[in-house]
């Protein structure tokens, strides 16, 4: 197992980059935080009327419905539960 440690991370490949963080639960809050306090430009992509919209507005999080913040992104990570993820095949 190859363990890596914060000295091995590239953060300047994310430097001037959009990332939309889909999803703002128990991973999605944490990744866009992280994110948004070491500097990086988040979007938040969230269904109108979700209970975590609130939530993301509240953190100072710019908050767009997920295919607008997708198309917005040059990075995306999708952090939805397995539930409502829709299946790809």
């Amino acid at each position: 197992m190859k363990i890596f440690y914060e000295k091995d991370s590239h953060p300047q490949f994310l430097s001037g980059k959009t990332i939309a963080i889909i999803g703002y639960g128990s991973q999605g809050h944490a990744h866009a935080n992280n994110l948004k306090d070491a500097g990086h430009k988040v979007v938040v992509g969230l269904q109108p009327g979700s209970k975590s919209g609130a939530k993301a507005v509240n953190a100072g999080m710019d908050v767009k419905t997920p295919a607008a913040a997708a198309a917005s992104a040059d990075i995306v990570m999708m952090l939805v539960p397995d539930e409502v993820c829709p299946p790809r095949l």
